[in-house]
């Protein structure tokens, strides 16, 4: 008699997670539902100060998603045409994307080839290219903490205050990771965090969050998420926008948030049993120095695009879902090639063709994660 089939192995188990937070996820739904301030209600203070506690952070301003984040911080820098902002090529394109909605150029940095975040050495000579060709202001440096470990942010701060730019950290993927002993959130001058469903902290739909430590840029943020208004609804300061958090979305966060350290201890021991499981037969990403993931996403290096491509296959007919977090980088996508200088960036070009990531999410059984183990070794 033949054995059952065994269930696939997703990349992202949300039904999973709801069903373990099922009873909080009703108390907080029905109680917003019960006020019905459906817009800015309590649940969203409340969730702004739990995230600026959890990673001791003076303000915390509560947006509609981490790309209306990003814009958000920009907008209050007022960064525009002709300014340059520095960021890495290597990532999810909202990073990009919002300069170029500001009237801004996006210069792109090329990036370490074992851990993946922005390079140092490049992105001095990038700054150096832009100054020696004149045509921008530098103005603004972004640090992605890409996949869950932190960027290089000592190296990062030397070189804003050395170069006089305005330092942002695009938390998006690592809200509850830390660097030396302290959570990520402090690292910038504001930090955007996103809550996007596939997120470690993450929503039923779009959510962000602002961090920082400077009370007049959060205030500025809290009026540019809501049109502009000054200390009245109908008092308009300045251009602003719509990016208000929904009270439903911080609901959902609150709820998630209660478990969100036995997670990210659950995250971090898949992690570790990957390393052990698969070494010999793939590349473990990289840790970087004196820092914990928040492991949002475990990538591998496969050696080409036709290996990875077999194992991608190989790994469906066992029932292991696999993802490429990124296909290209972002300075040869169709929407950023007009604005790239042409210099080469060699190292996100070679990781994109080589990339793919292992389901790594909470709800993982040992068996799920032996499973995993087992078919990227066969």
């Amino acid at each position: 008699m033949n054995a059952p089939a065994q269930a696939p192995i997703g990349f992202l188990d949300l039904p999973r997670q709801q069903a373990a937070i099922a009873d909080a996820l009703r108390q907080r739904v029905d109680a917003v539902m019960r006020h019905c301030r459906f817009v800015m209600g309590p649940e969203v203070a409340e969730l702004e100060s739990r995230l600026a506690s959890y990673v001791g952070a003076s303000e915390c301003v509560g947006v509609s998603s981490g790309t209306d984040a990003i814009q958000v911080v920009l907008m209050a820098e007022g960064i525009g045409e002709g300014d340059a902002v520095f960021l890495p090529a290597f990532t999810y394109t909202a990073t990009a994307e919002v300069p170029l909605v500001l009237g801004a150029t996006p210069v792109f940095v090329d990036v370490d080839p074992h851990t993946f975040q922005i390079d140092p050495e490049n992105l001095r000579q990038r700054i150096a290219d832009v100054r020696r060709a004149g045509r921008l202001r530098p103005r603004a440096l972004i640090g992605v903490d890409l996949f869950g470990q932190p960027a290089p942010w000592p190296e990062l701060r030397a070189i804003a205050a050395e170069e006089d730019l305005f330092l942002m950290a695009d938390c998006a993927q690592a809200y509850g990771a830390s660097l030396s002993g302290r959570r990520l959130g402090r690292e910038g001058v504001a930090t955007t965090l996103s809550f996007f469903p596939s997120k470690p902290l993450g929503a039923y739909g779009d959510a962000g969050a602002i961090l920082t430590d400077d009370p007049e840029r959060a205030e500025l943020y809290r009026s540019l998420r809501t049109h502009g208004e000054g200390k009245t609804r109908y008092e308009v300061l300045r251009t602003g926008m719509n990016a208000r958090l929904d009270t439903l979305q911080a609901a959902i966060i609150l709820a998630k948030l209660d478990r969100f350290d036995a997670e990210l201890a659950r995250r971090r021991a898949i992690a570790s049993a990957y390393d052990r499981g698969i070494t010999g037969h793939l590349t473990p990403p990289a840790r970087v120095a004196d820092s914990e993931s928040s492991w949002a996403i475990y990538s591998v290096l496969t050696r080409g695009e036709a290996d990875r491509a077999a194992m991608q296959e190989k790994l469906k007919a066992r029932g292991v879902a696999s993802a490429i977090y990124y296909p290209r980088p972002l300075h040869r996508q169709p929407a950023y090639e007009g604005c790239h200088d042409g210099a080469s960036l060699p190292v996100a070009e070679d990781i994109s063709r080589r990339i793919m990531a292992l389901p790594l999410h909470p709800e993982l059984s040992d068996n799920d994660v032996a499973r995993v183990i087992a078919a990227v070794c066969a």
